[in-house]
């Protein structure tokens, strides 16, 4: 792509555009990005072109299309944004700020880096959208040329890019960026599904064109007896969602038969609610498969009708009704009325009620409230891939929800403390329970108790991350107080048995004095320490007796029993063994969360569990969003070559002879022991096979998985999760 090029295609849709500023900030880029290169070998500046191209795509203004030029410069040259700001203006400075990465703070982990990089966009993007907007543009080509990264780098990448950017263009309703996203994370991601996929959708093409050409026929026929003019067109399904049918399914590649979504495009709404009934008076609709998104248009402002009816040759087609303006939406969301023309021939923003969407107020909420990187990526997550329910509340209010939402989340919604508060609901005048699913149309009432509280349970039961973060805080803080309470009443217990007064000493200081000389920053603190189990009533007394005193019989300050001492030697060497380190607690036992089953190469986190001293915990297992922080210490895998160890792994596959020897070769293959399998088959011809393993490592786990996911058969390989620890 061209200087010219990039013009050109800006005059198209902006014919008053200011090109100058456009040629300055080429020239500008060329400038300092002289000499630099991509792990491809192409110039630098040929990326930045790329995205400025794909910014033309959107439509974006002369601002954006000038940040998207300059977008890495303050990244990688000593260009600053005083300097952008003096040459383009603040407007241009501020946008590739927003998409700038925090590459100038050092992070303790890449997960960190990544979660403050993101708060920072979110922010950003909250106050002027178009810094998503390039920044998108910018992921789409880094994801075209993806190929010249390590395999690590791919698959890193590949992954951010399908949990957070795919669906933020879909969450934008850019359908064509949202595809090519997923599309390009799946080849990266599941490279040997990916390729059957592709092999099967291209040896089906001859086939899927005669079936679109003869049903689209049949669509306009249908049309015409009834008076509708329109518009027919099929288009296949990308890869991606054709995979997530499988998956979802459990089924073959044989038994995917709607490849192609038909779209049907009318003058006017009224027309298309006429087209929707002479679809369903020519073919059975599909119980529960009929969505009304003009009536009630998605959050970003996607509006179409949706259908399945049972067609041709008895495969179910998906038809798609909308006019050529919500045909525009749909393709291009948000672009499509980020620019236009008015009475008067002028370019026009739309207005920043136009911009906001309650998803990305979710967001930005989140991200004020969450400190933990985890936690908040987590929910970020969560937040851009759910679905909507829409319901009402009891004054006719539409309130949109995350599917499979249930009466807490909406209570959370409406209000925190109604969701705390909440003891009941009702749904369209019923009495239902707090687990039930919310679905589209009903009305929700809250019923509330001053006596209530939030209950851990409730975690398993709610779907939107605000009613999440809301009962998370709440039990954070519950258990914070408790241990505060426990860890006074045992210093109290053991500052008696030496004759101190723990009012006397809170009076004069003492007890705050020395939590500062051990790094805590206040009484509270130490108190809960105290009470978690990670600091000792003995080093507190210790600290606190004069020295003629520290060594007397009746001091709480006591050298261990032998019996203290064999239980701390072997649980040192129960820690050897496992490879593992414990920050501070050589001498504590522990053992590894069932729920996630930690491998070495995974990144750890230990909690303090009453009683049962540190659960090892996956650094991603959801228990971790629970956690209180003061109750987890530093974990690491140790130097020592690890003994295997035991993980469950589902595989789904089609039921043909010699698939479960080819599955134990590939588990073989990988250097993986089978240490018990459980295997059935259905009636409908899918074999469903959980094998338990020895492995060594999250790598060689990771061999395995692929080396199933290539044979031919296999349907989906997923890492088994049994129920969490207690905590």
């Amino acid at each position: 792509m061209k200087l010219q090029d990039i013009i050109a295609a800006v005059q198209e849709y902006y014919p008053e555009a200011d090109i100058e500023a456009i040629r300055k900030a080429y020239a500008f880029m060329r400038l300092h990005h002289e000499g630099q290169t991509r792990a491809s070998g192409e110039p630098y500046v040929s990326h930045l072109t790329e995205v400025a191209a794909l910014a033309t795509k959107l439509r974006l203004d002369v601002p954006s299309i000038v940040t998207a030029l300059l977008h890495d410069t303050v990244e990688d040259t000593d260009v600053t944004l005083d300097d952008l700001k003096r040459d383009f203006g603040a407007d241009v400075a501020q946008l590739v700020d927003g998409v700038t990465k925090l590459n100038q703070i050092n992070f303790s982990s890449r997960v960190e880096a990544q979660a403050e990089s993101f708060r920072k966009m979110l922010l950003a993007m909250a106050r002027d959208i178009r810094v998503l907007l390039v920044k998108l543009c910018d992921r789409v080509h880094n994801m075209r040329t993806l190929e010249f990264l390590s395999e690590a780098r791919q698959t890193r990448i590949a992954q951010e890019t399908l949990d957070i950017y795919a669906p933020l263009a879909h969450r934008l309703g850019i359908h064509w960026m949202k595809s090519e996203l997923e599309d390009s994370a799946f080849r990266y991601l599941k490279p040997e599904i990916y390729e059957k996929v592709k092999q099967f959708v291209s040896q089906k093409r001859n086939e899927r064109e005669r079936y679109a050409e003869e049903v689209t026929k049949l669509i306009e026929r249908e049309l015409e007896q009834n008076g509708i003019h329109g518009e027919v067109t099929g288009r296949p399904k990308h890869f991606y969602s054709i995979y997530r049918k499988m998956e979802r399914f459990g089924s073959s590649f044989e038994e995917i038969h709607d490849l192609i979504a038909f779209r049907v495009m009318v003058p006017t709404t009224m027309e298309c609610y006429a087209a929707l009934g002479a679809m369903h008076a020519a073919w059975k609709p599909v119980p529960g498969r009929f969505k009304d998104y003009i009536a009630m248009p998605k959050p970003n402002h996607y509006q179409s009708l949706h259908t399945t009816v049972i067609g041709p040759y008895g495969h179910r087609i998906e038809i798609q009704i909308r006019t050529r303006e919500m045909h525009e939406i749909a393709e291009s969301g948000i672009a499509a009325h980020w620019l236009y023309k008015s009475a008067d021939k002028k370019i026009r923003m739309p207005s920043h009620d136009d911009l906001q969407f309650s998803w990305l107020r979710e967001l930005v909420e989140s991200g004020k409230m969450l400190r933990d990187p985890v936690e908040f990526m987590s929910l970020v997550k969560e937040d851009l891939f759910s679905n909507e329910v829409y319901v009402f509340s009891p004054k006719g209010d539409v309130v949109a929800l995350s599917a499979g939402a249930s009466p807490i989340d909406f209570a959370y919604h409406i209000h925190s403390e109604l969701g705390h508060r909440c003891t009941g609901a009702r749904a369209n005048g019923q009495q239902v329970p707090l687990n039930y699913r919310l679905r589209n149309g009903d009305t929700v009432e809250i019923i509330t108790s001053q006596a209530q509280t939030p209950h851990r349970d409730w975690l398993s039961m709610v779907q939107t991350s605000k009613a999440k973060q809301r009962i998370r805080a709440w039990l954070k803080s519950e258990e914070r107080n408790r241990s505060i309470t426990l860890g006074k009443e045992l210093l109290q217990k053991d500052l008696r048995k030496v004759k101190m007064s723990y009012e006397r000493l809170l009076k004069e200081g003492e007890l705050e004095r020395l939590g500062l000389e051990m790094g805590i920053k206040d009484l509270d603190q130490l108190l809960a320490e105290i009470g978690y189990g990670k600091i000792s009533t003995t080093q507190i007394v210790a600290r606190l007796l004069p020295d003629d005193q520290k060594f007397q019989t009746n001091a709480v300050v006591e050298q261990p029993s032998e019996l203290r001492k064999i239980f701390q030697r072997a649980a040192k060497a129960t820690q050897e063994r496992a490879g593992i380190r414990v920050s501070g607690m050589d001498g504590m036992v522990f053992h590894f969360a069932r729920c996630c089953e930690p491998l070495p190469g995974d990144e750890l986190v230990g909690y303090i569990t009453r009683g049962r001293g540190v659960t090892i915990h996956n650094r991603s297992c959801t228990q971790t969003l629970s956690f209180d922080p003061q109750r987890i210490v530093d974990v690491s895998w140790g130097d020592k070559k690890t003994t295997h160890r035991r993980i469950r792994i589902r595989v789904s596959a089609l039921d043909r002879v010699g698939i479960l020897a080819a599955m134990t070769q590939a588990i073989a293959a990988a250097g993986a022991n089978i240490a018990s399998a459980n295997v059935s088959s259905t009636l409908d011809g899918k074999a469903m096979n959980i094998f338990e393993l020895a492995v060594d490592s999250a790598e060689q786990l990771e061999h395995v998985i692929r080396g199933l996911e290539k044979l031919d058969g296999v349907v989906r390989v997923e890492r088994e999760r049994r129920k969490g620890d207690r905590i």
